[in-house]
């Protein structure tokens, strides 16, 4: 045991995505923040779909659903590999 603790490197996709002015801060916060902070980001990110929905009508409502298809069918075909 050493008494300076060294600070593990994150990966660069981790650093990259966390380099984004916007989804980058509210992320590396719920990833390396408190508790209550995945509340706070889970708010942010409805409100946002909720501003999308105001400005650009139905197709704020339906390209974020659209866009999250992808992403289901990566968590379906990780689920079915165990």
């Amino acid at each position: 045991m050493s008494a300076i603790e060294i600070t593990r490197r994150l990966p660069i996709w981790q650093r990259l995505f966390f380099a984004i002015p916007l989804l980058g801060w509210m992320a590396r916060d719920a990833a390396n923040g408190a508790a209550e902070d995945w509340y706070y980001t889970a708010a942010a990110l409805f409100s946002m779909w909720g501003c999308s929905i105001m400005l650009f009508g139905l197709p704020g409502l339906y390209l974020p659903a659209l866009a999250m298809v992808p992403v289901m069918f990566l968590i379906l075909i990780l689920i079915s590999r165990g």
